[in-house]
């Protein structure tokens, strides 16, 4: 489904350039709920953001099931994003004038999908995921795990192969986290759906199938869970707790 190999990303501030990514390669299957984590400037969101292709890579390849999306830009690049990859982001980046509904459309409105089909789709995810009541609201008049639960019926309106999500709990609080993350797991059990998540939250990545950790701009390791779920994020507390990484605030769920 998703394949990064020895993909590599520096930054100029001057005379000085400073490697980001240090030939990272990973693979997500079809179906998988796979986490990345690590500490505090490990390349998470550089990664993400080289992927989704919002910022160039210097080296290396970008596999989206049988197409190398290294090199595509433009109009090209737009309707890739819209066709193939559904985007879930820590600010929700819903539009404040659209309702719920309108938002969860957006991209099929986009697409210039049928009316009757985008309706039918919207009010099915809208169900799926508890939202169904705040259909025809605004995002001022919902709360922060409603818009984004909205966010994840957006992102999966146009099928994407993917869905990348960027700190999608980063505003959240621990209900709200559960019922974004039960979202997450909803649209994989239901649909199928494949999830690349980037978070600092040992609570929301223990939820996943496995966790790739990043230092220093390359991969750690990668960690399968086998056990429980209390299990897992223990050991990912203990692995950020030795890489000197975020994960404290999960402690507001023990």
């Amino acid at each position: 489904m998703l394949e990064v190999k020895n993909l590599c990303k520096s930054y100029t501030n001057g005379v000085n350039t400073y490697p980001v990514l240090k030939n990272v390669s990973l693979q997500v299957k079809k179906g998988e709920f796979v986490a990345v984590m690590g500490p505090s400037g490990s390349g998470k969101t550089t990664l993400l953001n080289c992927i989704s292709c919002f910022i160039p890579h210097d080296s290396g390849t970008i596999r989206l099931g049988d197409q190398d999306i290294s090199s595509i830009k433009g109009e090209k690049l737009a309707k890739l994003r819209n066709q193939r990859l559904g985007f879930v982001f820590q600010d929700f980046m819903l539009l404040d004038g659209l309702t719920v509904r309108e938002n969860i459309c957006l991209p099929q409105i986009i697409a210039r999908r049928p009316i009757a089909q985008m309706e039918t789709k919207s009010e099915k995810f809208c169900q799926m995921f508890g939202i169904s009541k705040i259909m025809d609201k605004y995002p001022a008049e919902i709360s922060g795990g409603e818009k984004q639960r909205t966010a994840v019926a957006r992102a999966l309106m146009n099928n994407p192969y993917i869905i990348l999500a960027d700190e999608p709990t980063g505003n959240l609080d621990s209900r709200s986290t559960k019922a974004v993350i039960d979202a997450f797991l909803q649209a994989k059990k239901q649909i199928g759906a494949t999830i690349f998540m980037v978070t600092h939250d040992s609570y929301a990545a223990s939820f996943c199938d496995r966790v790739i950790v990043l230092k220093d701009g390359q991969v750690n390791r990668e960690v399968k869970r086998t056990g429980t779920r209390r299990e897992f994020m223990d050991e990912l507390l203990d692995i950020l707790r030795t890489l000197g990484g975020d994960g404290d605030e999960t402690e507001q769920y023990l």
